[in-house]
């Protein structure tokens, strides 16, 4: 059976690279083929937007940033990640009033909404 296969993302070139899992004896680091730089190491469960979709990869790096990565779950995947910018910003804000940190905000389906109350309209 050959080896687990997992992803890793290089952000500046935009790439995305299936390797070996890391054991114990492997570098902490693995240098991106293109530039040279570290990559990043993302999960199993990680499907990569196209390279010209700057938008998506906007929004990666951001996820990336907060520490999301994409690893499967037991039965279910990685779960829920946004894939737009608005959606990043709905729930980073949403992590700033609440006082959520924005890892957990960033992999809620739906962010609560505050319910306000309307004033009843006299007939």
């Amino acid at each position: 059976m050959p080896p687990a296969k997992t992803s890793y993302v290089c952000l500046p070139c935009r790439a995305s690279y299936k390797q070996r899992r890391p054991g114990r004896h492997d570098r902490a680091d693995r240098p991106c083929p293109r530039c040279a730089r570290p990559l990043i190491h993302v999960g199993a469960a990680f499907a990569p937007p196209r390279r010209r979709d700057e938008a998506a990869w906007r929004t990666l790096s951001v996820l990336l940033q907060a520490g999301i990565r994409f690893h499967m779950g037991c039965t279910d995947g990685p779960g829920y990640r946004p894939r737009t910018m608005g959606e990043v910003r709905e729930r980073l804000t949403y992590a700033r009033r609440h006082g959520v940190p924005a890892e957990q905000a960033l992999v809620l389906r739906e962010p609560p909404q505050r319910t306000r109350s309307r004033p009843a309209i006299p007939c």
